[in-house]
C-alpha cells in the first residue's frame, strides 16, 4: 500500500472526528492579539544581537532560539494568513523574515500549501523526512532545505517566484556584507562590532534552518498510525515553542492561528481523544520503560555472555 492510499484510508475518519468539534469561533483575533502576533519575535533578535555584540555567546545562543522558534511561528501563521495582518502586510513580514532567517520563505509556503493538501503523501517534500529513522532527519537537514526551494519554486506563481528570488537576493546581500566587513576590517568600532554581530547571526540561523528537519518535521510527523501528525500537552515546552507543538490541531484546523490553538486542543482531547494520543515528547512513564527496557536487555546480553564462557572457569567460579 502507498503512503498516499494509507493516508486515504484514514481521511474519513478523520473527517467525522472534525465535524464533531467547533472551531470557527477560533478564527477571530482582538487586536492586543495581532500586535502580539506582529512583534512577536524582535525583542529576542535584538536581544541576541545585544548579548552578541559583547560576546555573551551562552546567552545570544538561548535568546536566538526564541527569536527563531517566534519567528518560525509567525511565518507559519503567515502562511495560512491567520495573522490577522492585510495579506499586503504579510507578505511584508515574510520578506522582512526571509533575510532574518536567512531562508526564503515564500518558496517555502509553496511546498507547505502542498504540504497540507497531501500531508506525507508521495509529492509532500517537507514531510518526507518524517518517513526515515531520527538520524536520517538530523543529517539529512541541509540536502533537505535545498529539496524544499528547488519544489518551492516549481510549485509557486510567478509572483511568488519572483517573491523567492528577491528573498535569495536580499540573503545573498547580507552574507556578502558580512564577508567584506569580516575580511577586511575597518578602524570603525560601530562597523567591528556589526560585523561581529552579523557573523554570529548568520551562522547561528544555518544551524537553526539545518535543524528544522529533526524537530518540526520528523519530530511531529513520525509513526503516527491514527492521524496525520502527533501533539504535545506539557505546558512549559509549549511555552518555550509558542504553541508550535499542537501540531494535529493545526493540520485539522488550518485556518485557526496559533493563539488559539490551546483552547482547541482542549475542544480535540473532550470531542476526539484517539487524535490527540500521540505525542511529540514522551511521558515520564515511557522513558522509565525505555530505561528498564534497555537495562533489561543489557542484563540479558552479560548473562548469555557469562553462559559461554570456558566451562573449568565456571567449574572453579
Amino acid at each position: 500500500m502507498t503512503v498516499n492510499q494509507t493516508h486515504a484510508n484514514k481521511k474519513p475518519a478523520i473527517k467525522k472526528a472534525v465535524a464533531a468539534v467547533e472551531w470557527q469561533d477560533l478564527c477571530q483575533l482582538t487586536r492586543g492579539q495581532i500586535a502580539y502576533n506582529v512583534i512577536l519575535p524582535y525583542p529576542f533578535l535584538l536581544l541576541s544581537w545585544w548579548f552578541a555584540s559583547h560576546s555573551w555567546y551562552v546567552l545570544a545562543c538561548g535568546t536566538s532560539y526564541l527569536f527563531f522558534a517566534a519567528a518560525f511561528r509567525q511565518a507559519h501563521d503567515g502562511y495560512h494568513h491567520s495573522l490577522g495582518t492585510a495579506k499586503s502586510t504579510t507578505t511584508g513580514i515574510l520578506l522582512l523574515l526571509s533575510v532574518l532567517l536567512m531562508t526564503s520563505l515564500h518558496s517555502i509556503r509553496a511546498t507547505h500549501m502542498e504540504h497540507h493538501r497531501n500531508p506525507l503523501g508521495d509529492s509532500d517534500i517537507e514531510g518526507s523526512l518524517a518517513k526515515g529513522s531520527w538520524w536520517q532527519a538530523l543529517l539529512g537537514g541541509i540536502t533537505y532545505r535545498l529539496d524544499i526551494y528547488r519544489q518551492g519554486l516549481r510549485l509557486s506563481s510567478r509572483r511568488n517566484q519572483k517573491l523567492a528570488w528577491l528573498e535569495f537576493a536580499l540573503i545573498g546581500l547580507v552574507v556578502l556584507v558580512t564577508f567584506v566587513l569580516t575580511v577586511f576590517p575597518l578602524t570603525v568600532p560601530a562597523l567591528t562590532m556589526l560585523a561581529q554581530v552579523l557573523m554570529y547571526h548568520i551562522l547561528t540561523m544555518m544551524l537553526a534552518n539545518a535543524s528544522v528537519g529533526i524537530i518540526a518535521v520528523w519530530g511531529v510527523h513520525h509513526d503516527c498510525d491514527e492521524t496525520i501528525a502527533r501533539t504535545e500537552r506539557n505546558p512549559l515546552v509549549n511555552l518555550l515553542t509558542f504553541n508550535l507543538l499542537y501540531h494535529v490541531e493545526h493540520h485539522l484546523f488550518p485556518a485557526v492561528p496559533s493563539n488559539h490553538l490551546p483552547t482547541l486542543a482542549k475542544r480535540l482531547d473532550a470531542a476526539t481523544p484517539h487524535l490527540t494520543k500521540e505525542h511529540v515528547l514522551p511521558s515520564m512513564v515511557n522513558v522509565i520503560d525505555f530505561i528498564n527496557h534497555r537495562w533489561n536487555q543489557l542484563k540479558n546480553k552479560s548473562q548469555n555472555s557469562n553462559d559461554s564462557d570456558c566451562p573449568i572457569r565456571k567449574r572453579f567460579a
